[in-house]
């Protein structure tokens, strides 16, 4: 009876051990495509803050001008300050982008996920 025991827990350790490796594996592939979204994010929201940056500066610097040249009013103040309204259909710059960020992820997640045997087999031929 306790050989079978001591069979029984060696079984559940090496068990036990396999699927920690898997986690272990699994979590290296997650933790990959984590730090793509998040370098993706970071990039994104410098983009956006260097973008707005500008846009507020050289807005600024027309209102000071208008305002020496004695021409500013608050209809163009207003016009001027106030943010854009969102259009229904994007800009053919935001299509060409959404596009190349969905063939950048493509390539990145199947060259993360691509297994070992793929891979070979890719640079034998």
């Amino acid at each position: 009876m306790s050989k079978e025991l001591e069979k029984r827990s060696e079984e559940l350790e090496q068990t036990l051990n396999k699927q920690l490796e898997l986690l272990k594996k699994e979590s290296e592939d997650w933790l990959k495509v984590g730090a793509v979204v998040a370098a993706g994010a970071l990039l994104a929201f410098a983009v956006v803050k260097a973008t707005r940056k500008k846009k507020q500066h050289k807005t600024q610097e027309a209102l000071e001008a208008l305002d020496r040249e004695g021409l500013l009013n608050e209809d163009i103040r207003r016009r001027l300050t106030e943010p854009k309204k969102s259009t229904f259909w994007p800009t053919l710059s935001q299509r060409v982008l959404i596009l190349g960020l969905a063939l950048a992820k493509d390539r990145i997640y199947s060259a993360l996920f691509a297994r070992p045997e793929e891979e070979k087999e890719s640079e034998k031929s």
